[in-house]
């Protein structure tokens, strides 16, 4: 293999009843992954080496193709092995019609190798082809393994921790069976035990990992920091605690047009039962890990969603989030739970937008914002931030 940047395209034809196909690349040492962070996939499109990413799909003219961008020359030392895998949802790959994989050299376009693979039957995962060191140097090897346990089941023979989904227990056999019939179910989805959202891989699918049902709880929580002036230290007095106080917040914009913001600030908390089925539970002080201020959103209202902006804002306390210990998780009923840290803030920002959560109406997708806005004087907050993503709402003065 040259050792520029290579683009591996996971290529095949579209059609009514066509499943979907999903490229993949595992780095490998020993034949296993050293941790999940290992695994990149599209709801982990990015390797923290900068080495393998996803791109994502391409449609021309019923040709879809999903590429991952592979730099074989950033690749860490200890890994020896890139595997290449794709998987389906929605059928086997025996019903996607001209299924191959292709490496190109991503600057000059052209083709190194190729791979096409004819013949699946019931299988929902492949690994189709690997990059592997030999005396000092990367090849391409073909592989074309089947599974038919999807990519769940490719992701765990090579050590990929992923959480096991419910199942309901199986029925009784009939007395006298039928002779049976090859019949290929839609692959589960994979969820990671933890997804971290970072500025290389910004966004997860919770659709594709099993999340659009149930209950998404957002949980803010932060460290109260204590001060004491020189005197009180001189008279052995305890240190006087300036309260910092964040507060959860959301803007939401549902299908039919309306938009509002869930907030402690005029006790806007929201309902679970109606419109706009988000709730904020209460307005916490402490920033305390148990408690936190939560804010809970009903996936199983999702087709009344358009989109929410989950944001924190500073009330009291700390001018700017420099310097401040806050961290949010998202985690869904049925998935993954998502981690953001708030501490990359350089500017005076008493608010951060955190991360959209978009309906695209296939995809329930959660998008890193981590944008720390910085308000003209006289502008609050929450105008600030609705400013920024062009919400359209009016504001007038509240307190809580």
């Amino acid at each position: 293999m040259p050792t520029t940047a290579l683009r591996v395209e996971l290529g095949r034809r579209s059609g009514p009843g066509v499943p979907d196909a999903d490229a993949s690349a595992l780095l490998l040492v020993g034949g296993k992954v050293r941790s999940d962070a290992d695994f990149v996939f599209y709801n982990q499109s990015a390797h923290s080496s900068g080495a393998v990413c996803h791109e994502g799909k391409r449609d021309d003219g019923g040709r879809v193709s999903d590429s991952l961008l592979v730099d074989l020359a950033g690749v860490e030392p200890a890994i020896e092995t890139v595997l290449l895998a794709a998987s389906t949802d929605g059928g086997p790959f025996g019903r996607i019609p001209d299924l191959y994989i292709e490496v190109r050299d991503a600057e000059r376009n052209t083709v190194v190798a190729r791979f096409d693979n004819p013949g699946a039957t019931v299988e929902t995962a492949f690994v189709l082809g690997e990059f592997y060191r030999r005396q000092g140097a990367w090849k391409f090897r073909a592989v074309g393994q089947g599974y038919d346990s999807g990519l769940e089941g490719l992701a765990t023979d090579y050590g990929i921790s992923v959480d096991e989904p419910q199942q309901a227990p199986p029925a009784a056999p009939p007395a006298a069976a039928p002779t049976p019939t090859t019949t290929a179910l839609p692959a589960e989805p994979v969820r990671l035990t933890k997804v971290t959202l970072t500025k290389a891989a910004p966004s997860v699918s919770l659709t594709k990992q099993g999340g659009t049902s149930g209950a998404l709880r957002v949980n803010l929580n932060w460290q109260v920091r204590k001060q004491s002036s020189g005197w009180a230290r001189k008279l052995g007095r305890p240190a006087a605690t300036h309260d910092l106080d964040l507060d959860l917040c959301c803007l939401y914009e549902l299908a039919d047009g309306g938009k509002g913001v869930v907030q402690a600030l005029g006790n806007a908390f929201g309902s679970l039962r109606q419109p706009p089925y988000i709730h904020l539970d209460g307005d916490d002080r402490t920033g305390a890990v148990s408690l936190g201020e939560n804010l809970t959103v009903s996936l199983d209202h999702t087709q009344f969603f358009r989109r929410i902006l989950v944001f924190v804002t500073i009330y009291q306390g700390a001018r700017s989030f420099a310097d401040l210990n806050a961290t949010v998780t998202l985690q869904p009923q049925h998935g993954a739970s998502v981690d953001f840290s708030l501490d990359e803030c350089t500017v005076p920002s008493t608010v951060c937008a955190l991360a959209l959560i978009t309906n695209t109406g296939s995809d329930l997708v959660v998008q890193r914002e981590a944008r720390y806005l910085v308000s003209e004087r006289g502008v609050s907050p929450q105008r600030t931030v609705d400013h920024a993503y062009g919400w359209g709402m009016n504001w007038t003065p509240g307190r809580k």
